[in-house]
């Protein structure tokens, strides 16, 4: 597989887990998961409703609305003069950022509490995006969501997948205090394949993601 620009870094914990913040991360994540959402947010954010076609879920969180609109902004801007605006750019990515953080920790791959807005430095879990692209494909941005439906599409089955499969790891840690090593490859894989297609989506890459769920 040809390495894609965006690559998500968690490091590995599944032995010693905290079985007390395991117990009520819910809720300890709750703060973040207002402010940008959750995992059904990465990779499905953008969906079909029948009385309002295409719109952003409201489990983006309340960034994530902001994100939306300042996204439809950026396809305008690139349609029409083949370049995106930076601070925009640089907006979405930081939304990313935080949102892969929180994700790792409801999702219970790290037991750190997330730091809120910045802090890729500080936690285990972030995410490489890279620099702005030089130069913007306006094809593939003009029909970007048609694009990236097929991912849309396979991401809506793996996170149903995904939150089975972190329910059991859930049960197991507060019995044992591991997470299974087979479960959490595959919550890794899940997360990564997402996140990819979200900064696609998102227009912060033209480069096509992979299908994939090597992290």
């Amino acid at each position: 597989m040809t390495e894609y620009p965006v690559t998500v870094h968690v490091a590995p914990a599944t032995e010693n887990r905290n079985r007390l913040t395991t117990a009520f991360r819910f809720f300890l994540a709750l703060p973040h998961l207002i402010l940008v959402g959750g995992p059904a947010a990465i990779g499905l954010g953008v969906g079909w409703n029948w009385d309002d076609g295409w719109s952003w879920s409201s489990s983006a969180g309340l960034l994530g609305h902001a994100v939306f609109l300042t996204t439809i902004v950026m396809w305008f801007a690139i349609v029409i003069t083949a370049a995106h605006i930076d601070m925009l750019w640089r907006f979405a990515a930081f939304f990313v950022r935080w949102r892969v953080r929180a994700t790792a920790y409801l999702m219970l791959l790290r037991d750190e509490y997330p730091p809120f807005g910045e802090g890729d430095g500080e936690y285990p879990a972030f995410v490489e995006i890279g620099e702005p692209p030089a130069e913007r494909d306006r094809l593939t941005v003009f029909f970007r969501i048609l694009l990236a439906l097929p991912h849309i599409l396979l991401l809506g089955v793996l996170n149903v997948l995904w939150a089975f499969t972190t329910a059991v790891a859930w049960v197991v840690i507060l019995f044992t205090g591991r997470y299974p090593e087979t479960l959490y490859g595959f919550a890794l894989g899940v997360l990564a394949w997402s996140v990819r297609v979200e900064t696609y989506v998102l227009l912060l890459r033209d480069e096509y993601p992979p299908f994939s769920l090597k992290t």
